[in-house]
């Protein structure tokens, strides 16, 4: 299964882009900004798992940015 998230400012150019997949068959969803963030956030933390440890100074610092 492949996936891709789309972006954009113009709803007319997403409702043809909407309907243009469900016409090919494709499942569609729409992501509420809550979901994106969530996502984003569920991916920084995956890569975050991939580094070594940090002390707690350093995440304080990486959180006041």
């Amino acid at each position: 299964m492949e996936s891709t998230i789309l972006s954009s400012e113009s709803k007319s150019d997403m409702r043809v882009l909407i309907e243009l997949a469900k016409k090919l068959g494709m499942k569609v969803k729409q992501l509420t900004d809550q979901e994106i963030e969530d996502w984003i956030l569920a991916k920084r933390i995956e890569e975050g798992m991939k580094t070594g440890k940090a002390s707690r100074t350093e995440v304080m610092q990486a959180l006041e940015q």
